[in-house]
């Protein structure tokens, strides 16, 4: 059994997940400390075994809870530390291979990050995708977030509060400074804060303040007007080279082509990279 806990305030738990923690025979916890102030918040003893179920343990412990469930027809309730189980937390591969091997799994939903951040956004809800934690290395960030630059959908990410002003720079120079962005931090806690704006206002607001908390950024998708018009690779490296031919500096020629045609400098730089490594125009 999956159960969703609080992602802030103990007082958005359902009456299920306190039965599911009085009458669980194990609770497999992401933090067995947090599950046990939760029970104190909600008033609940939680009688069955508690054990710690975090990433690091998730393979090892795995076929001992699916054995415990299936040996004594045991009730494991899987929490994480605050949302719904699953989603960038803890429980994939237990919930897999349950599945593969028959045993019912079943879950009491409520609070999700995701979907809470989502509906306070402001951003459109119909079509959306959830992208999780972006790699810590900027490298790879860039890679990440330059397979997602036709993305149409609005996009859901979670970030740590010390790498928000890294990826939201990081998200400047793919997607643009004026994409619009929302940041939702402490969602439903006392100190809730939530930031809406351009990713060049948002990043002005949080450089040199420190977050605290969990942080979840929804960021706006592609317009379609500017999916519609949007430059070709091929141009944006001639219209680079062009500017070279004149004598511009190639860093220069970059940074002003994607300023006058609104376009993230990312992209004229992979652009006039592609062109080089192909002997096409562009190359210097």
């Amino acid at each position: 059994m999956l159960a969703a806990t609080p992602i802030g305030n103990p007082k958005d738990a359902s009456d299920r997940l306190r039965t599911l923690l009085a009458t669980a025979d194990v609770v497999a916890a992401e933090d067995t400390r947090r599950v046990r102030r939760l029970a104190r918040d909600l008033g609940v003893d939680i009688p069955g075994r508690i054990v710690s179920f975090y990433e690091a343990v998730e393979s090892s412990r795995t076929e001992h809870l699916l054995d415990t469930a299936l040996a004594a027809d045991a009730l494991v309730l899987v929490v994480s530390d605050a949302g719904t189980p699953v989603v960038s937390d803890p429980g994939y591969r237990l919930v897999a291979k349950a599945a593969a091997q028959g045993v019912p799994v079943s879950i009491a939903p409520g609070p999700s990050a995701v979907t809470a951040a989502l509906a306070v956004s402001g951003l459109p809800s119909d079509r959306f995708c959830f992208e999780g934690f972006l790699p810590r290395k900027a490298g790879e960030r860039g890679r990440r977030l330059a397979a997602l630059t036709d993305e149409r959908r609005t996009m859901v990410f979670f970030e740590s509060p010390r790498r928000t002003a890294d990826t939201l720079a990081a998200m400047i120079e793919v997607f643009s400074g004026d994409r619009q962005v929302v940041l939702c931090r402490e969602l439903t806690k006392t100190h809730e804060q939530i930031l809406r704006g351009s990713l060049d206002e948002v990043l002005t607001e949080v450089s040199g303040s420190t977050l605290l908390g969990e942080v979840t950024l929804v960021v706006a998708g592609l317009p379609a007007a500017d999916s519609a018009t949007r430059v070709s690779p091929m141009e944006l490296a001639r219209t680079v080279a062009a500017r070279e031919a004149t004598g511009e500096p190639r860093k220069t020629a970059i940074a002003e082509v994607a300023r006058e045609l609104g376009v993230p400098k990312r992209r004229v730089f992979d652009a006039v990279v592609a062109a080089r490594s192909t002997g096409g125009e562009g190359t210097a």
